[in-house]
């Protein structure tokens, strides 16, 4: 007597495909080696000692800085120009915190299991990891910063350097994973890009240039 066909989904399991397999190593190297890298998730890891500096760069990541920060430089300039600048900038902040907060709810994905929730000022969706935030940030104002404001060189490799800075942290504090911080420097570098073709001037949104 034949035997009864094994369900579909457990034929799955026995026959796991190439690809399945292939992400699945993926993504226990990347929890292996975040967690590796996490040498400041605790004052007792291995550079706990540094962990009070690498919070303060994880502040300088924050969206809450920043747009507050932005909003008073707007409300404060009398230079159309700077006032173009800024009003553009809030824009590409508040479109970062909002694709962030879309994805997250999306994925879920929960943070690290060896992370410390004592992060500055979270939200409700802030408990997910996929994608860091702080890294989408970092990208994004680096590009935007390069490309609008006229630096010299020292002060545009500190822009850069700050990113980096800011990203590499987030898995050395235990926040996130390492392709967390990955998707979210290529998110930040995407959403430059829709800044870029959505730009706000007088000619395109005058509206919003008269409230100031």
């Amino acid at each position: 007597r034949r035997a009864a066909p094994l369900p579909e989904e457990d034929c799955m399991k026995l026959n796991p495909s190439f690809v399945g397999i292939a992400l699945s190593s993926l993504l226990a190297i990347d929890l292996w080696a975040s967690k590796r890298l996490g040498v400041c998730a605790g004052e007792g890891s291995a550079w706990g000692s540094a962990r009070p500096l690498m919070k303060v760069i994880e502040v300088s990541g924050h969206g809450i800085p920043w747009v507050l920060g932005t909003a008073y430089g707007l409300w404060h300039t009398d230079s159309p120009a700077a006032r173009e600048v800024l009003l553009n900038l809030l824009f590409a902040l508040l479109l970062d915190l909002l694709m962030v907060a879309v994805v997250k709810g999306l994925v879920k994905r929960p943070r690290p299991t060896h992370n410390k929730m004592d992060m500055f000022v979270t939200i409700s969706v802030d408990k997910y990891s996929f994608p860091s935030g702080h890294a989408t940030r970092a990208a994004l104002v680096c590009r935007f910063v390069l490309r609008h404001l006229v630096l010299a060189v020292p002060l545009r490799v500190l822009v850069v350097l700050w990113a980096l800075i800011v990203s590499v942290s987030r898995v050395m504090l235990g926040r996130h994973n390492m392709t967390d911080v990955l998707f979210g420097l290529l998110l930040g570098y995407a959403l430059y890009g829709v800044v870029e073709h959505c730009w706000l001037s007088p000619a395109t949104a005058p509206a919003l240039f008269a409230l100031w």
